[in-house]
C-alpha cells in the first residue's frame, strides 16, 4: 500500500472528484485514476460510487478515507519529528561518564550541549570504565567515556591525555624530586581505586612490566579519600597529574612518575559500525571544541 496512493483518495473524496483531485495533486487526471484503481485492486473493494458526475465514497471507501487521514497525518508527524531530531531540536543522548575525571572533562561539555541543544534530554549513568563498555556494548548508552587501550569491538575519539603522578606525603623522601621512576616505589604500599577502575589495571599492568607486585594498602572511588590516607601515611597513590593538581592537600606533594608506557588516556568510545545519532555526533563535536589539545600538553613559556 502506497501512500501517494493513499493520498489520491483523500483527494478524490475531500474535492468531490478526480479532475479536482488532480489540480490539488499537481498531476494529471489519469494518474489520480490509475492510484485510485491500483488501491482498489489491491483491497478487492471499490472505493468510489462514480455515477455520472458526482463521486462518492462507499461504504469501503469511507474505511480507507478515515484510515488514510490516520495513516498520512501520522507520517507527517513522523517526518516532522525526524527533522527535529536532525535540528537537535529533541531527542535523547545516553551518556555514560565515569566516576573519575569527568568533573572536571565533561562537565563543561555538558553545560554547553545544555546551552545549545536545550531541548534534547541527556539521560546519564555513572559507572567505572568496565561496566560502561558492558553498558555500551548491550546498547544502553549511545557514547561512554574510557580509558585506552579501547577494545577492537569500540570507535574512539580521543579526550585527554595525562601522565601520572605519584602523590607522596611531604615528608617522604621521593617528596622533592622533580620525577621518579615507578621502581622507586616498589617498597611501598599503594592505594588504588574501586575494582572497576581500569587506571588500576594501567598500574598493575606497568608494576609488573617494572618486575614488581605492590601491596594495595586500601581501595576507594573518592579522591579526595585516596588523598587523605596518603596523607595519613597509609601509602601512595597514583593519579593522573590533572587530576592531582585539583586534589592538593596539605601535607602531600605531586611527583611526576616518568613513565612513558603509564598514561592516563581518556576517550569518548562507542559500538563499531553501530548508529550514532544526530544528538551523540552533536556531544562528540563538542568535546573536540572543548579538548581541542587531547595531549594535555603544556604551552612552552618564552624566556624574555
Amino acid at each position: 500500500m502506497e501512500l501517494r496512493n493513499l493520498h489520491a483518495v483523500v483527494e478524490v473524496a475531500r474535492r468531490g472528484g478526480f479532475s479536482p483531485a488532480a489540480r490539488a495533486l499537481f498531476t494529471t487526471q489519469p494518474n489520480v485514476s490509475k492510484a485510485v484503481r491500483q488501491l482498489e485492486d489491491e483491497l478487492g473493494v471499490a472505493l468510489f460510487d462514480r455515477v455520472g458526475r458526482k463521486t462518492e465514497l462507499t461504504d469501503a471507501g469511507r474505511v480507507i478515507y478515515r484510515r488514510a487521514l490516520s495513516i498520512l497525518t501520522e507520517t507527517e508527524d513522523m517526518l516532522a519529528e525526524l527533522d527535529e531530531l536532525r535540528g537537535l531540536r529533541r531527542g535523547v543522548l545516553r551518556l555514560g561518564l565515569s566516576l573519575f575525571g569527568s568533573s572536571v572533562l565533561f562537565a563543561p561539555v555538558f553545560a554547553l550541549f545544555r546551552h545549545r541543544y536545550p531541548g534534547v534530554e541527556i539521560s546519564l549513568v555513572e559507572h567505572g570504565s568496565k561496566r560502561l563498555e558492558e553498558l555500551l556494548r548491550a546498547g544502553e548508552v549511545d557514547l561512554a567515556a574510557s580509558l585506552t587501550p579501547v577494545p577492537e569491538d569500540f570507535e574512539w575519539q580521543d579526550v585527554r591525555v595525562e601522565p601520572l603522578v605519584a602523590l607522596l606525603p611531604a615528608s617522604h623522601p621521593l617528596a622533592r624530586r622533580p620525577s621518579l621512576h615507578l621502581s622507586e616505589l616498589s617498597a611501598e604500599s599503594f592505594i588504588l581505586f574501586d575494582e572497576g577502575f581500569l587506571l588500576n589495571k594501567i598500574i598493575m599492568d606497568c608494576c609488573a612490566r617494572r618486575g614488581f607486585t605492590p601491596v594495595v594498602a586500601a581501595r576507594s572511588g573518592q579522591i579526595d579519600f585516596i588523598a587523605g590516607l596518603v596523607a595519613a601515611g597509609l601509602g601512595v597513590a597514583l593519579l593522573p597529574r590533572l587530576m592531582a593538581e585539583r586534589s592538593s592537600q596539605p601535607g602531600l606533594a605531586a611527583v611526576l612518575v616518568d613513565e612513558p608506557d603509564m598514561v592516563w588516556h581518556m576517550a569518548l568510545i562507542w559500538r563499531r559500525g553501530g548508529y550514532l545519532s544526530h544528538a551523540a555526533q552533536a556531544w562528540l563535536a563538542l568535546a573536540r571544541e572543548a579538548h581541542p589539545n587531547p595531549s594535555g600538553a603544556r604551552p612552552k613559556v618564552q624566556d624574555e
